[in-house]
C-alpha cells in the first residue's frame, strides 16, 4: 500500500506532465464527467445513457411497455393509445402493499388477437383480460426457481427453490396444492432442469415446453464426478455482531471441471403430461459429449438434438421420438480439423413442417441452410464473407426468413430478409450503425433499435411488405454541455500482413497535435466477444471517457480470434491461445508509436478475463513496452479454466501439453518490470482464485513486485456501485504510476 507522502508526489508528476484535470475540461469547454456518470454502477449512469422506448409485440400489435402504463403504437403514425394503467392493473387484481405491481415494464401478451396481458406480482403470475377488467387467470410462483411457464397449456415448470428437483405446476394450480414432481434424486451432484455445459453452445436454460404445451424436454446434469473447488463465503459482521453470529467464514464449494479433468454427464428427459410418464432419449452413453440445442417438432411428436463429441470437432443432428426416448435418425453431420461450435437449434418454418433451417460454419462464414425433415438439403439460404448473426424470426406472407448480420460491414449489425423461394435477399433497415430489431408474429413488422457512431439512438418501425419505415423515437444526446472526447476508428493489419483488423481510438478532451500523451491500450482479444463497432460512439466505455477526460488516450483493437468475421479468423488461436492476439496487438503498438502525440514511454495497458490474460501476457512479452497495467480477473493458465471453452480451443493438457505450457504466464512471472494491479472477486466461479494466486507465488519465487486487490463475494465481475468502486482504482493506478 502507498503511504500518503508517496501519492502527492506521484499526483505532482501526474500533473506536471499532462496537466490537471479540470483545465482539460475546461479548455473542451464543457462540464466535467464522474465515474457516477459514466460506470453502470454509478449514482448517475441513468441519466447519462440514451434515453429509451420499450416494447413488446402482441401478434402484429405494436406495445410500449412504461412504469405507469401500456400503450398502444399506431405502426403507421407512431401515436400511442392507452391500453391501461398500473393503477387500473393493481385495481383489477386487488393487489397492494407487498404483493402491488410496482411497474409494467416486465407486461407480455401472450395471445395474439385476445385482450389478455401477463403480469407477475409478488409471488403470482396473473393473466388479466383488459377489457373485461377481471383476472382470467392466476398461478403461484411462490419456491420456484428457473420458472418455464407455457401459453399453451399454462402449465409452469421450476426447479424447487434451495434445491435440485424439477416440477410442473398445473394450469388448475393455486398455493402449490397438487404440483407434479418429475424427479426425486436431486442433490449439489444431481441437477435438474437448469442450464447445463457451463451455459455454453447456446444454453440459457434446462426446460423447453413442445408447441402444444403438453410434453416438458429437460436436463438432467450428473457431476458427481466433477471436482469441488473450494470457494469461500466471508460474513458480514457487525463490530458488534448479534448473539450467535458467526464470525467464521464458511465453505462454499462449485462444481468446476478444469481442461482434461472429469466432466460432467447430461442426459435429456421428456416429461407427458397427459399420462405423467417420463422417458429419457436413447443417446448411448452420457460420458464426454454434449447434447446441445434442444429444438421441438411443430407437431410435438420429435425431438431434435445437436451432439457433439468432448474434442468438439464432430457434430451431429439427431431426432428422437419424444414418447419413448427411441433415437429415429441422423439428420445431419459436421466435422473440422479445429472444431465446430453448434449454437443454434434448428427452426421449423411456420407454413411447412416438414423444412427447418440451420446455421452453420461449414463454408468459413455463419449462414443459413434449408434441409427437409429426414435431413435431405433444399438449398443454402445465405453465402458470402460475412456471418449471420441471429435468426429473428420468419415472415411467413413472404415466405422469408429474418436475420441479423454484418453484411455491410464487419462493424455492422443490420437486418435482412432473403427469400426461402428466390433466395433474393432484402436489407430491411437504413444500412448503417447497429441495429437490435423484434420481429412481431406474423412477420410483417419489425422493431428497429439503433444507433451509430454520431445517433445515440433512433427506434424505427418498418412494414417488411410494404419496405416503408416509420420514425418512432429519437433519442436526445445525454451528453450534451460536457467536455466529450473524440472517438475515431480505422484498420491496421494483422501480424500475418493480410488481414484486416478494426480499432477504436478516444483521443483526450482538449487534444493538441503538438503535445505528447500517455496511452492506454484496453484489450479482451478472446473468442466471442468483440470492442468495436459502429454503435454510438464506436461502442466506447465511458471509463474510456474517464480517462480521456484526464489526458489519456485510449487505444481498443480487435485482434484475430474475436468474434463475427468467419471461421479461420477466429480458429487462428487454436491451440495456442495468446499467441497470435498479442502479436496483433503488437501491431497496434506499432501504430500508436507511428502517431506523433503517442508517448510511448508512457504506455500501458488494461483488461478484464481474457483481456486480464492478455494484459499480463503483453506486459510479460513485451516487459520494455507497457509501464503500467491493470489485469482483472485474469487467466494464468489454460490448464485451470473450465473444460467446455478451455478444451475447445486448446484441447485437453495431455493431448496439446506444448501449447499449455506456451500459453501459460507463471513462467513469465520473472519477465515482469512495470507496475502491475491484479485484481479479482473472491468468489469468482469462472476464472477461480487459484490463477491469481499462482501467479502471485511464480513472482515471489522469481523477485517480481505485482500488486493485488481483491472483492470479498463478488464473482467474475463486481455488481452495482462496487464496480464504480472498482473503476476508480483502475484510475487511480494509472494516474499514480503512468
Amino acid at each position: 500500500m502507498k503511504t500518503n507522502s508517496w501519492m502527492v508526489k506521484a499526483l505532482m508528476v501526474m500533473t506536471s506532465i499532462i496537466g490537471p484535470v479540470a483545465p482539460a475540461a475546461a479548455q473542451a469547454g464543457g462540464k466535467q464527467f464522474t465515474l457516477e456518470d459514466l460506470n453502470f454502477g454509478g449514482t448517475n449512469y441513468h441519466n447519462m445513457t440514451p434515453r429509451n422506448r420499450w416494447t413488446t409485440w402482441w401478434g402484429d400489435e405494436l406495445v410500449r411497455l412504461d412504469v405507469e402504463q401500456c400503450c398502444l403504437v399506431d405502426k403507421k403514425t407512431g401515436r400511442e393509445r392507452t391500453l391501461f394503467t398500473l393503477d387500473q392493473m393493481n385495481k383489477w387484481m386487488g393487489t397492494d402493499g407487498e404483493n402491488r405491481l410496482h411497474a409494467l415494464y416486465h407486461a407480455s401478451f401472450p395471445y395474439p388477437g385476445k385482450p389478455l396481458v401477463m403480469v407477475e406480482a409478488g409471488a403470482q403470475r396473473v393473466l388479466v383480460d383488459f377489457r373485461k377488467h377481471a383476472v382470467v387467470f392466476s398461478q403461484s410462483t411462490a419456491g420456484a426457481g428457473n420458472s418455464d411457464w407455457n401459453a399453451a397449456s399454462r402449465f409452469m415448470a421450476y426447479t424447487e427453490e434451495g434445491g435440485h428437483n424439477l416440477f410442473v405446476r398445473t394450469a388448475t394450480t393455486a398455493g402449490g396444492n397438487g404440483d407434479r414432481q418429475l424427479s426425486t434424486d436431486g442433490s449439489r451432484d444431481v441437477l435438474y432442469g437448469t442450464s447445463v455445459h457451463r451455459d455454453e453452445f447456446g444454453y440459457e436454460k434446462g426446460t423447453f415446453w413442445s408447441p402444444d404445451g403438453k410434453k416438458l424436454m429437460f436436463t438432467r446434469m450428473d457431476q458427481s464426478m466433477v471436482t469441488d473447488y473450494p470457494l469461500t463465503d466471508i460474513p458480514e459482521v457487525d463490530w458488534k455482531p448479534a448473539p450467535g453470529q458467526s464470525r467464521i467464514a464458511t465453505p462454499a464449494p462449485t462444481k468446476y471441471p478444469m481442461a482434461g479433468e472429469p466432466m460432467h454427464k447430461v442426459t435429456i428427459g421428456v416429461y407427458d403430461t397427459a399420462t405423467g410418464r417420463t422417458a429419457y432419449l436413447q443417446g448411448g452413453d452420457p460420458t464426454d459429449r454434449y447434447f446441445t440445442n434442444p429444438a421441438w417438432s411443430p407437431d410435438s411428436k420429435t425431438v431434435f438434438l445437436f451432439e457433439l463429441n468432448r474434442d468438439q470437432n464432430d457434430c451431429r443432428l439427431v431426432s428422437y421420438e419424444a414418447a419413448t426416448g427411441k433415437r429415429l435418425a441422423e439428420l445431419w453431420c459436421e466435422t473440422d480439423d479445429k472444431y465446430v461450435e453448434p449454437l443454434h437449434p434448428i427452426r421449423f418454418l411456420p407454413w411447412d413442417s416438414s423444412l427447418f433451417v440451420l446455421q452453420s460454419q461449414r463454408d468459413g462464414y455463419n449462414h443459413l441452410y434449408l434441409y427437409r425433415r429426414d435431413g435431405r438439403l433444399v438449398s443454402q439460404l445465405t453465402s458470402g464473407p460475412w456471418v449471420v448473426m441471429e435468426v429473428l424470426g420468419f415472415n411467413e406472407k413472404q415466405h422469408a426468413v429474418v436475420y441479423a448480420s454484418n453484411e455491410c460491414s464487419p462493424l455492422q449489425r443490420n437486418t435482412w430478409m432473403v427469400n426461402l423461394k428466390t433466395g433474393r435477399r432484402t436489407l430491411l433497415d437504413n444500412g448503417r450503425g447497429w441495429h437490435s430489431a423484434s420481429l412481431s408474429g406474423s412477420g410483417s413488422y419489425l422493431c428497429d433499435s439503433y444507433s451509430e457512431p454520431d445517433v445515440p439512438r433512433n427506434i424505427d418501425i418498418i412494414d417488411l411488405d410494404s419496405h416503408k419505415s416509420r420514425r418512432y423515437f429519437t433519442a436526445d444526446d445525454p451528453w450534451q454541455g460536457y467536455a466529450v472526447p473524440e472517438y475515431k476508428s480505422g484498420t491496421i493489419k494483422a501480424a500475418d500482413g493480410q488481414t484486416d483488423l478494426y480499432y477504436r481510438m478516444v483521443m483526450p478532451v482538449g487534444f493538441d497535435p503538438t503535445k505528447k500523451y500517455p496511452t492506454i491500450v484496453y484489450v479482451y482479444g478472446g473468442p466471442h466477444a468483440h470492442n468495436v463497432d459502429a454503435r454510438w460512439h464506436w461502442a466506447s466505455r465511458g471509463w474510456e471517457t474517464y480517462m480521456a477526460q484526464k489526458g489519456y488516450l485510449l487505444f481498443i483493437l480487435d485482434n484475430r480470434g474475436s468474434e463475427n468475421r468467419g471461421k479461420a479468423f477466429e480458429q487462428a488461436t487454436f491451440r495456442h491461445l495468446g499467441d497470435n492476439e498479442v502479436a496483433d496487438q503488437m501491431e497496434g503498438v506499432k501504430f500508436l508509436k507511428s502517431l506523433p502525440y503517442v508517448d510511448a514511454d508512457r504506455m500501458g495497458v488494461h483488461g478484464w478475463s481474457f483481456g486480464g490474460f492478455m494484459t499480463i501476457n503483453l506486459m510479460t512479452t513485451h516487459p520494455d513496452v507497457f509501464k503500467v497495467g491493470v489485469a482483472g480477473g485474469p487467466v494464468i493458465d489454460w490448464k485451470w479454466y473450465e473444460v467446455m471453452y478451455g478444451e475447445r480451443y486448446m484441447d485437453t493438457p495431455q493431448t496439446n501439453p506444448e501449447g499449455y505450457a506456451a500459453s501459460s504466464l507463471l513462467p513469465k512471472a520473472k519477465e515482469l518490470k512495470g507496475r502491475l494491479q491484479v485484481i479479482i472477486g473472491l468468489n469468482d466461479p469462472v476464472v477461480v482464485p487459484q490463477h491469481a494466486f499462482s501467479f502471485l507465488k511464480a513472482c515471489i519465487g522469481a523477485g517480481t513486485q505485482p500488486d493485488f486487490f481483491v472483492y470479498p463475494g463478488e464473482p467474475h465481475n463486481m455488481r452495482g456501485h462496487q464496480s464504480t468502486h472498482l473503476h476508480e482504482r483502475i484510475s487511480r493506478y494509472f494516474d499514480d504510476n503512468l
